[in-house]
């Protein structure tokens, strides 16, 4: 299995000269499973670049979204594969008492946010709620689960083989709670990250930004590695940079919280922030990173 990052900015695209290192597009990562069936994992803008990168062919494709705000689905309607006839779409994602999934991403993609409707795009798209239980895409498993944060959330865990990715992009699993002292069971995501090849998780706020975003439903950076080092991922990624971090500010944070990962005892390089199109090949229990330009 191999992930590629997309799109790792949370709330809003930060393009410019001070995100070039890590990107400016929002939430989108690209997963290629043994078989070569691709997934994406959430639809910000950086999947318009994960659809440029695919070519012509006629696809089959899933698109798990973890939840409907804007910066986990603003990039469907420039997906250029969805505007091919031959393509064959398959969107997941929370399901809500309020309405189902299409119609509620039909709320985007329609008049006037958007110059065209769900039921004009040329491609052969279903929408599907995540079941409870876990399912399969190819060779792969599925799970889902309902995650601490604002709004129907859900993050995924995708085994493969031996190798497994958790990805919970927007969480807050210490909003009143001591993620040090909470029972493993009480713990927001913690069975979708238990002993992951790779953890992608919401590394949104520093530890000073921290008190005050409350509620909002991100993580500080303490929280995020107190999380990873419970579940015990092989490796975390720290994903969904407020876009007000500069490249600057996140070499600051990667440091820092590589420094507080080894005094919490873990593997120096084990965590680190992560940068739109670096590739992640999973292996059991173990990962090795390949930055492509």
């Amino acid at each position: 299995m191999k992930a590629k990052l997309w799109g790792t900015r949370g709330s809003i695209p930060a393009p410019g000269p001070e995100t070039i290192r890590y990107g400016g597009n929002t939430s989108c990562v690209g997963v290629t499973l043994s078989d070569g069936s691709l997934l994406a994992l959430d639809a910000g803008s950086g999947i318009r670049s994960l659809g440029l990168s695919l070519g012509d062919e006629p696809a089959r494709l899933h698109i798990l979204l973890t939840h409907l705000h804007l910066d986990h689905i603003q990039g469907l309607v420039f997906f250029a594969p969805a505007f091919r006839p031959q393509t064959e779409i398959v969107i997941w994602g929370p399901a809500s008492p309020e309405a189902s999934l299409r119609d509620r991403i039909a709320r985007y993609i329609s008049a006037p946010l958007s110059p065209v409707e769900v039921r004009e795009l040329p491609c052969d798209v279903s929408f599907r709620h995540c079941p409870e239980t876990e399912w399969e895409i190819g060779p792969a498993r599925i799970r889902a689960a309902s995650v601490s944060h604002r709004g129907p959330t859900l993050g995924y865990r995708i085994d493969d083989g031996d190798s497994s990715l958790a990805y919970i992009p927007d969480h807050e699993p210490a909003l009143g709670a001591d993620l040090d002292q909470l029972e493993e069971d009480w713990i927001s995501g913690f069975d979708l990250a238990r002993d992951a090849s790779l953890l992608i998780h919401d590394g949104q706020y520093s530890d000073a930004e921290y008190p005050a975003h409350v509620g909002w439903g991100h993580s500080a950076l303490s929280h995020s590695l107190t999380f990873a080092r419970r579940a015990a991922a092989e490796r975390t990624v720290l994903f969904h940079h407020d876009p007000m971090h500069s490249d600057q500010f996140l070499d600051e944070l990667g440091a820092q919280a590589n420094r507080d990962w080894v005094d919490l005892g873990g593997r120096d390089g084990a965590v680190e922030i992560g940068a739109e199109r670096t590739e992640y090949e999973l292996a059991a229990r173990a990962l090795s990173p390949a930055a492509t330009a």
